[in-house]
């Protein structure tokens, strides 16, 4: 899955891409490094952001997903917590609905009922204005998974279809670093509740404070991909990043050494 950031403040690649014409142009050059998805969000949910209006937010994806609609056929998931922007988007052609709040907003499990998408339904402790401020476990993956599942059981009673549903366990979202370094290396856990599972801890700071030479996001390139791997081996069924081509190819050389097994 490659992440379309739209917006003037995402903590990896905030601003580059707000404009249409840029945005596009990104989506075309992840398409061609192999993204088998993109990620569309006009709303940064780094730790702290500030909440965006839902014109806002719908007048920077809308154009960007017709306009990829129009020349690609790639499945496209719009990443927002606004029921509205997500009905937009999938009238618009986008064919997933990724959502950090796990349709937490009101009428949101009816309207993912009604628009009949598939929906990714992520764990997130607080909202991005609060979810760092120290957040705490009994035991992160067993209490992540049972958020999860609480969160699909509710999607399915308001008529959400089971099998469209995904999971994601949200690294970096309300999460000290050994809470995401505990998901990760039990990732199988979440794996096994039934569901597809989507990770992405692309260029998060987890991977600063394991290495300081990852000072700025670009720096973690190699973080990233150790999760991804990690990620694979138990059995994830997407993975979001930034760098598509880079992603692939650790993919593909790892599923090389494994067939020579």
């Amino acid at each position: 899955m490659g992440v379309v950031n739209i917006t003037p403040d995402s903590f990896s690649d905030g601003g580059r891409f707000l404009e249409e014409p840029a945005a596009v142009s990104h989506a075309r050059r992840l398409v061609a490094e192999g993204a088998d998805l993109l990620d569309i969000g006009g709303e940064s949910t780094r730790p702290g952001a500030a909440p965006v209006s839902e014109a806002e937010e719908l007048a920077r994806v809308i154009p960007v997903i017709r306009a990829i609609r129009a020349e690609s056929a790639i499945p496209i998931s719009v990443d927002t917590m606004k029921p509205a922007v997500a009905r937009a988007a999938i009238e618009a052609g986008a064919n997933i609905w990724n959502d950090v709040m796990a349709l937490g907003a009101p009428s949101a499990p009816e309207t993912a009922a009604e628009l009949g998408c598939e929906v990714i339904l992520m764990h997130m402790l607080g909202d991005p204005r609060t979810m760092q401020d120290d957040p705490r476990y009994d035991d992160v993956v067993e209490d992540v998974a049972a958020r999860l599942m609480q969160r699909v059981e509710a999607a399915v009673a308001a008529g959400v279809r089971r099998e469209a549903i995904w999971l994601d366990p949200g690294v970096g979202f309300g999460k000290k670093l050994e809470h995401n370094l505990a998901l990760i290396a039990h990732m199988d856990r979440l794996v096994g509740l039934g569901h597809r599972v989507l990770l992405g801890a692309s260029r998060k700071s987890m991977i600063r404070k394991i290495d300081p030479a990852g000072a700025t996001a670009a720096d973690r390139l190699g973080g990233s991909l150790a999760v991804v791997l990690a990620g694979a081996r138990a059995g994830v069924a997407a993975v979001r990043v930034h760098d598509v081509r880079e992603t692939r190819q650790a993919l593909m050389t790892q599923a090389a050494i494994d067939a020579a097994r």
